[in-house]
């Protein structure tokens, strides 16, 4: 059995006094840690957040949790997540769960204490890991443990209905791919999206924009972004997008997930207000791409000091600067 070693976050008193408040109410192996931890810590990546999954009832977890003398936030109980705050630590506590109905947005979900029917609902087998208190690692599928270390994202059981059940699944496939990935990815999973992909259109913008951003955000996202464009993703998620020549050319020169996204489009301030607004991206985020097109004129190679302090007087230095980095990978500098 894999054992995570040389943890700290799984050895730390706050960590250790959820897990003891969970099994004092549900007995030995009542809770698991689950998903991004277990797999960052395998493949030693940074861990962000702790998630727990447990066989206790979300009303139960809350008592269990209070009666440690820790706090206990109801934060989606109906959907069975209770937050743990523990020596100022926030400890996403959710009751393994089973799917009875999907519409390709939202899932009706029973409680379980199965963790194989938990496992069964999770996107990707690399996600569907988890370990207990002592660090012990529980594979489920039997292959997430090595896609971890392989790098291969993978969907769980059949991807075209992983997929149906929530066409997000698409875009987590090429989010997860850009940031854990490595070689080619999966072909059936690839396959699935490309089939599927117009059921994107069911989903609300919030959430394309936020799993967009997410991927933009990844040390190299440009292998991902090639798949999505080959598939008819990139173009389903953002029509306005162009070739990807000046993406890859940015990708190396800053980690900036917007200015990454500016290169998606021609410089265009009323094409990328139009497409910021249809993804409700935030409105900072609206301001500096139509910003940065707006700037676009005023910049050139070579320009003189004289132009550049206007430039910045006029269109403010941010947007001057937005607007430089994309000249600099463009034909231009070519």
């Amino acid at each position: 059995m894999t054992v995570l070693t040389g943890q700290d976050w799984l050895t730390a008193p706050a960590t250790r006094a959820v897990i003891a408040a969970l099994e004092a109410a549900g007995g030995p192996d009542s809770a698991r840690f689950v998903g991004g931890c277990v797999r960052n810590a395998l493949i030693g990546r940074e861990i962000d957040d702790i998630d727990i999954a447990t066989t206790l009832k979300p009303e139960e977890t809350e008592r269990a949790i209070r009666a440690a003398g820790l706090k206990a936030v109801p934060t989606g109980i109906a959907h069975g997540t209770v937050t743990a705050v523990a020596g100022r630590e926030p400890f996403e506590i959710t009751t393994l769960r089973r799917d009875v109905s999907t519409d390709g947005r939202n899932a009706t979900v029973a409680f379980t204490s199965d963790w194989a029917e938990d496992a069964a609902r999770r996107d990707f087998r690399l996600n569907a890991l988890y370990a207990d208190g002592e660090g012990r690692v529980f594979d489920p599928t039997g292959h997430g443990v090595d896609d971890a270390a392989a790098g291969r994202i993978v969907f769980v059981g059949d991807p075209e209905t992983r997929i149906r059940e929530d066409y997000l699944r698409i875009l987590r496939f090429f989010r997860f791919f850009a940031w854990y990935g490595r070689g080619q990815p999966d072909a059936e999973g690839l396959q699935a999206c490309r089939d599927l992909a117009p059921g994107m259109s069911r989903l609300s913008a919030e959430r394309v924009s936020k799993e967009l951003m997410k991927l933009l955000a990844a040390e190299e996202p440009r292998a991902s972004m090639a798949a999505m464009a080959q598939t008819g993703v990139l173009q389903q998620v953002l029509p306005e997008a162009g070739p990807l020549d000046l993406f890859n050319a940015i990708v190396p020169l800053s980690a900036d997930p917007v200015v990454r996204l500016m290169t998606l489009f021609a410089v265009d301030a009323d094409a990328m207000r139009g497409a910021a607004e249809r993804l409700r991206l935030p409105n900072a985020v609206r301001d500096r791409l139509v910003a940065s097109a707006l700037a676009a004129p005023a910049v050139s190679l070579g320009m003189s000091d004289a132009s550049a302090r206007a430039a910045i007087y006029r269109h403010r230095g941010r947007a001057v600067a937005d607007a430089v980095r994309r000249l600099c990978v463009g034909p231009a500098c070519g």
